[in-house]
């Protein structure tokens, strides 16, 4: 390219949008932000339950998928992940969760000084535009639409208020002072219409004359100083069969928003990680970094299908006169079915007595399928989807060849830490249980996901290794940190490297207590803030 730039940012997901807002808000700032998909012109993107059609289409997502997992009887998981502007942001299922406040003390505790929850606080305030206006813990005109959910039903309500019968709070804000409860998830989305993080950052930014976005640019490797092998100077990237190359002004930065996939691939093909690994993918070491690509997490969520007496959305998914009836709903009013994202109900439980903190979470959905995204189950049915908040267990990433468009070995080791396979009888116990509360228990006719009788903690434990899925929550493969295992610092720049920084979930020194989306959107708030402190704007 014949131009160069202040700041390269690499991928438009839902960190990379934010920072090319941010720092394009400076008119003397000059911003290349470089995404590997293509527009967000599908129109399934922007309808809620457009998921359905976007996961699982090589067009929209990139199809990863883990190895083979030993305690999942040898399954591999289907991992999506967004292709195209908002990257996941644009295929995920609209779920605005923070996590807890303990999460991000945790990590200010560890060292990463500015990462405590009152430091980040501001930063989610700044991006929201939440539906019921700003307050102690919401941000009234950020970017980021963010409301409450649109269509209820019969057996959503009985859900609710069994798990208040179980001892869960009710809350109407699990975002607010104490994340403990059950209620409707947040969603973001405004008028019934997605709200990505291109939505929210970038199509406002679009056109910015300091603002130059390129889709479709895989990224190769990063693009080093000749004389200075820890020295960034830009990217290399293929655009539709054409090799390029990007290059950053004097004083400027490479920011990896790739995510926890992307951007230790990234960092993989251009030498920097674990020598043995990129020895092996006949990749020469540059910089060697022993964490690149290490410490994955991810949750895990075990899905439960009970089967109803009353109907759910399963019977009119399968019937041509109930989706004529859901689409009437959505093109008329904007509101039912299709204006839902991936849940309705959210809980935040503690599992056992003696706990601080929630340890698990549900996610209900009024309708059942054997995996998110198929075809429905016949009979009417509800998903009981719990996931442990703090797993144990971490896996890896790591590239096996020097071919950018192949995809790394995902090993995500999935309840092979002990205190993860408790957590997941617990939660099973828990989820159980609650259909035999007063509210639930009139409704439900049976079981779905069973193993064995179900007498035993075993047969529990059996459920989550047939029947779990990933929840699409990958963190922490470039985890900061001071310690010699950590890739990037508390400021998020890479361990030995100039020029570089990392801002994604991949960063993440544990994955929070909920879903991402949220939490990537502010990492992208905190990297622009501290870019911009760095260059004295």
């Amino acid at each position: 390219m014949s131009q160069s730039y202040d700041y390269i940012i690499v991928g438009a997901g839902s960190a990379g949008c934010v920072i090319a807002n941010r720092l394009s808000a400076k008119p003397d700032i000059r911003v290349l932000l470089l995404e590997a998909g293509g527009r967000d012109l599908n129109p399934w993107i922007h309808i809620p339950v457009g998921y359905f059609k976007t996961l699982h289409n090589p067009k929209t997502d990139w199809c990863y998928k883990t190895q083979e997992e030993a305690e999942l009887e040898g399954r591999a998981l289907d991992w999506p992940r967004g292709k195209g502007l908002g990257g996941s942001s644009s295929i995920n299922g609209l779920l605005y969760v923070r996590g807890q406040k303990e999460d991000y003390d945790s990590w200010a505790q560890a060292g990463n000084t500015g990462w405590s929850y009152d430091d980040v606080l501001p930063l989610f305030k700044r991006s929201e535009s939440y539906e019921l206006g700003d307050d102690a813990f919401h941000g009234g005109d950020g970017g980021l639409a963010v409301s409450k959910i649109r269509a209820k039903s019969k057996i959503s309500e009985a859900f609710i208020q069994s798990a208040v019968e179980m001892g869960v709070p009710y809350t109407d804000d699990y975002n607010g002072a104490d994340q403990e409860g059950v209620s409707y998830f947040d969603q973001t989305a405004k008028k019934g219409l997605r709200c990505s993080s291109a939505k929210a950052f970038l199509k406002p930014a679009r056109g910015r004359p300091n603002l130059t976005i390129q889709t479709h640019a895989h990224i190769t490797a990063l693009a080093f100083d000749k004389d200075d092998a820890t020295k960034i100077v830009g990217v290399h990237f293929d655009q539709k069969g054409q090799k390029r190359t990007a290059s950053i002004n004097q004083g400027g930065e490479v920011i990896l928003s790739a995510g926890a996939i992307g951007s230790p691939q990234i960092l993989e093909l251009s030498g920097i990680g674990r020598g043995d690994i990129l020895q092996k993918a006949g990749i020469k070491t540059r910089h060697e970094l022993g964490g690149v690509g290490e410490a994955l997490q991810d949750h895990l969520q075990i899905r439960l299908v009970f089967e109803t007496n009353v109907p759910t959305l399963n019977d009119m998914i399968n019937s041509p006169l109930g989706k004529l009836s859901i689409g009437l709903q959505y093109g008329l009013f904007r509101g039912g079915p299709m204006s839902l994202g991936a849940s309705q109900v959210a809980i935040f439980a503690k599992s056992m007595k003696g706990l601080d903190t929630p340890d698990i979470q549900f996610h209900f959905q009024p309708l059942s399928a054997d995996k998110p995204g198929l075809v429905m189950h016949p009979f009417s049915g509800f998903t009981s989807s719990v996931c442990q908040l703090r797993p144990e267990s971490r896996g890896h990433i790591h590239i096996t060849s020097p071919d950018a468009y192949s995809h790394p070995k995902i090993v995500a080791n999935y309840l092979t830490a002990t205190a993860d396979q408790l957590c997941a009888i617990r939660a099973v116990r828990f989820a159980r249980e609650m259909t035999h509360m007063p509210s639930l228990k009139p409704f439900v006719v049976r079981e779905h996901t069973v193993c064995g009788d179900m007498s035993r903690d075993e047969d529990m434990l059996d459920v989550a290794r047939r029947y779990a899925q990933t929840i699409y929550h990958p963190t922490s493969t470039c985890r900061m940190g001071s310690d010699k295992a950590a890739v990037v610092d508390r400021k998020l720049r890479v361990h030995g490297m100039t020029n570089l920084r990392i801002a994604d979930a991949s960063i993440m020194p544990s994955i929070v207590s909920g879903n991402t989306n949220a939490p990537a959107i502010m990492i992208g708030e905190k990297a622009a803030d501290m870019v911009l402190a760095a260059r004295g704007s």
